[in-house]
């Protein structure tokens, strides 16, 4: 039997290799974010916006753009979260590196609250997982608004999994995750039309508390609070522009569309690819692209196709898993939590200008990364799955590393660093581009 000297020196070694570990994860998930998109015009005009607020010190009343410029979503949040790096950091990664702490910071703590309610899963998956998952890689760490999306979902949904009365696991108190939720949605507002989403959960929340007759005004405050750091952003915006003007004529995208009568399908697959290993379409948005992509990485094509397989897989056990009994006393609360979002989320779309695509669907990942993570515990605790996850995981950074070197030459900012570098030194923006015409800001 090992004495307490022998202990606390293994818990002195689990903790530096963790702190290693997080030191790897956060270094890799920000150089891979260095190497992904830039070229891309939705990218290249979100870090426009940066670029703008930091070479002219004007304030941004208005955010990403949603329609070409004709439609541009309130507030200073996108501006400042791209534009203030540059004040302490006057280099073109400056952004990034701000942008992946924020993801790296709220993956951390949705992984320590999927171990808080999943215990038997081994750490070293879901930690793991979370940090390298195609869509959480590769859409939290490059300069896109729905990158942005990570930090005010994780928190809205954590919030929201500690309130209502079916998914509650007392791991938070009601105030805090009120708090979270105030905090996740009105951050999520000023970066993504996609916040609606968050509307119908929100006002659930206040039902069951109202129902359950629990203090409703002390939770009520505590949103407000947690809403108010956030919020606080849209008031110049406002107070400038006034209500209607102000709102950059966002309530016009709010509109029936019968095209979208057929989505469910789509929103269903593209909901649970969130949780899977989804690699098309980090390969190029066209098959032409991948194709092409492959021929010049022919020694990734293994690695490729396997995953491809794996990911397949993944969303159809993910469909079969629902149907299947689980040990976890919450587990029919998560499962019809998962196709009431699908649901919602079809719902929405029925309103929608826009086709839902999955970047419009990132805000609910949390829903089903950790309806996922239920499922797979049902088989994880067989030493053989256990064994495999870690292939498929290796083979998952192994496929990202390969694409990341790919990318670094051809669409990533580095062939036009030295262009942002002079925009950065000279504070004259243009030099990289124009902002679309008929922006506010």
């Amino acid at each position: 039997m090992p004495g307490p000297t022998t202990f606390f020196a293994n818990q002195k070694r689990r903790k530096v290799a963790f702190v290693i570990f997080l030191t790897a994860a956060f270094l890799f998930r920000l150089w891979f974010g260095l190497c992904s998109q830039f070229q891309d015009s939705d990218v290249k005009q979100i870090y426009l916006l940066g670029l703008k607020y930091y070479t002219t010190g004007a304030w941004p009343y208005f955010g990403p753009d949603v329609v070409w410029g004709e439609i541009q979503i309130p507030g200073a949040l996108q501006g400042l979260l791209v534009g203030g790096p540059f004040f302490l950091l006057p280099l073109p990664e400056a952004p990034y590196v701000l942008l992946n702490a924020l993801s790296f910071a709220s993956l951390s703590l949705f992984a320590w609250y999927c171990c808080k309610r999943l215990p038997e899963l081994p750490k070293w998956l879901v930690w793991v997982w979370l940090f390298t998952a195609p869509w959480v890689l590769d859409l939290s760490t490059t300069i896109y608004n729905p990158s942005y999306l990570l930090t005010g979902s994780i928190f809205f949904f954590v919030g929201l999994f500690e309130v209502l009365p079916f998914t509650r696991r007392e791991i938070l108190p009601h105030t805090l995750a009120f708090g979270m939720m105030g905090f996740g949605l009105l951050w999520s507002m000023q970066l993504h039309m996609s916040w609606i989403l968050l509307i119908p959960y929100f006002l659930s929340a206040i039902y069951f508390q109202i129902r359950r007759r629990q203090s409703i005004w002390s939770n009520l405050i505590c949103f407000l609070v947690g809403a108010v750091v956030p919020g606080s952003l849209l008031i110049p915006t406002y107070l400038k522009y006034g209500l209607s003007e102000g709102s950059g004529g966002t309530a016009s995208t709010l509109m029936f569309n019968v095209d979208n009568l057929s989505a469910f399908p789509g929103i269903l697959v593209r909901s649970l690819s969130f949780a899977s290993f989804e690699v098309p379409r980090l390969l190029g948005p066209h098959t032409p692209q991948r194709i092409a992509f492959l021929r010049e990485e022919i020694w990734l094509s293994p690695f490729v196709v396997f995953l491809f397989v794996v990911g397949t897989a993944q969303v159809i056990a993910l469909v079969i898993f629902w149907f299947m009994r689980n040990k976890h006393n919450d587990w029919k609360a998560i499962k019809y939590l998962t196709l009431v979002n699908i649901c919602l989320t079809f719902i929405s779309f029925l309103f929608s200008i826009k086709p839902p695509q999955s970047n419009h669907l990132y805000i609910t990942l949390p829903i089903p990364m950790i309806y996922g993570m239920y499922c797979w515990s049902q088989i994880l605790a067989k030493r053989q799955w256990q064994l495999f996850a870690k292939v498929v995981l290796a083979c998952g950074v192994i496929f990202h590393v390969g694409l990341a070197l790919h990318n670094r030459s051809r669409i990533s900012l580095y062939p036009e660093r030295q262009v942002i570098k002079a925009a950065i030194e000279l504070r004259d923006y243009r030099l990289l581009g124009e902002r679309r015409p008929n922006t506010r800001y």
